[in-house]
């Protein structure tokens, strides 16, 4: 859970972070005008492709994180699925 609250949170702060940008720099160039769907689409671009790069650690550890549960829970299934065959056969 740890790794899903780190990296959510590391998205929305490094979102946030773009969109100030956007707007900081799309201001500057139309003389205060923003256009805020634009701005919001190009923090969005912005934000996904930096996060590939500088969140990769972070998403890893959240992705090994989610396959040993699954992994745990798939062994759990089978050790019941075992035994109720077991049961069965008695």
């Amino acid at each position: 859970m740890k790794e899903f609250v780190v990296y959510t949170g590391l998205r929305i702060a490094l979102f946030v972070a773009s969109l100030g940008l956007v707007v900081g720099i799309w201001a500057l160039a139309a003389d205060g005008r923003v256009n805020i769907l634009g701005a919001l689409v190009a923090a969005f671009l912005l934000s996904g492709i930096a996060s590939y790069f500088l969140l990769a650690r972070q998403r890893d550890a959240f992705a090994r994180r989610v396959e040993e549960r699954a992994s745990r829970a798939t062994q759990a299934f089978e050790e019941r699925k075992a035994r109720e065959d077991r049961a069965g056969e008695v």
